[in-house]
């Protein structure tokens, strides 16, 4: 099974030894978003976990203890969001020099490979315009190359939460033919530094600009880090642009401290705070404990490697991972 580590919070930034606790207690309990009742157990070893997919805007809190990782036989991969934002967008992320110099630490640590970086979502307003993202875009391109492969794109969503976060910062709607000309001008600087870009959750189609529909839970990623196929579905539960394929989130919404104004994750400030004081690393649950009326179901988890030994199979991404 893919576990996705996570959509719904940045475990890696602030839960990365709640995480740690789990894998030394070899299960964790994942709450129901729509009902605290129903409490899925999710076995951690791996021979049911085929591959962590970890999502950050700072890897530094986790990276020391990915050798025990490693150990244990786990493998994964990370979604590293990296964007141009101060803090009026972003108020609790570091200072972005220090993003940089983790997300360089994490690559030579493990891997290019397994460091997807995402500039992700892009949003317009009079102070981030189009030549603002061109200009930043490029200076990271620079300092990243060599540290990544691919740049992940997406573009604003407004959901009613983030409508509301956003409003008095004078947001401008972003058209189709925005959206084709941003893309064209960032696949043109990524194309300079060896880096190319996949799109995110986008219904328009950017292929005659050789951008393609990425998957950020990827298949072919997992197959190239495994070094064997797998077989999985497309996950429905996902957006229908969406081309994720499926994995169980150990998140939890409302407890993510960067605070970013167009997060989907976070419904109110008030409520995040609440939570981090729930906060436990011994508690199976990443915010706050059981208590005693919920149900609990041991979440079924099949490995998606295919049953022929990789030992006999022969791939041509073999040779780039040596």
């Amino acid at each position: 099974m893919i576990v996705s580590v996570s959509r719904r919070t940045d475990i890696p930034a602030f839960y990365s030894d709640w995480f740690m606790d789990k894998i030394e207690q070899g299960y964790l309990y994942v709450m129901n978003p729509f009902n605290r009742k129903q409490v899925s157990k999710i076995i951690l070893t791996p021979n049911t976990v085929d591959c962590f997919v970890f999502w950050t805007k700072d890897a530094a809190p986790i990276i020391d203890k990915l050798p025990i990782l490693d150990a244990r036989g786990f493998k994964y991969y990370f979604q590293f969001s990296l964007t141009p934002y101060n803090r009026d967008i972003e108020p609790g992320i570091k200072d972005k020099n220090q993003v940089v110099h983790t997300f360089i630490r994490l690559s030579e640590l493990i891997g290019k490979e397994k460091v997807i970086w995402r500039y992700d979502p892009i949003l317009l307003s009079n102070q981030y315009n189009k030549e603002y993202h061109y200009t930043m875009f490029e200076k990271l391109c620079k300092r990243l190359s060599g540290y990544t492969e691919k740049c992940v794109i997406s573009f604003m969503d407004m959901y009613t939460k983030t409508e509301r976060n956003t409003r008095e910062l004078g947001l401008i709607d972003i058209t189709e033919e925005d959206m084709i000309e941003i893309a064209a001008k960032l696949a043109y600087i990524a194309g300079k530094y060896g880096l190319y870009i996949e799109t995110c959750t986008e219904r328009i189609d950017l292929s005659f600009l050789n951008i393609q529909k990425g998957k950020c839970i990827d298949d072919k990623t997992i197959e190239r880090i495994l070094g064997c196929p797998i077989t999985v579905k497309k996950d429905d539960t996902q957006r229908e642009a969406c081309g994720c394929v499926k994995s169980i989130d150990i998140g939890q919404y409302n407890t993510c401290k960067h605070f970013c104004v167009y997060c989907y994750a976070n419904y109110n400030r008030a409520q995040v705070m609440e939570n981090c004081e729930a906060y436990d690393i011994h508690s199976p649950l990443l915010i706050g404990k059981l208590k005693n009326d919920e149900t609990i179901t041991i979440r079924e988890m099949k490995s998606i490697k295919c049953k022929e030994s990789s030992d006999q199979l022969s791939f041509d991404f073999l040779n780039e991972m040596r």
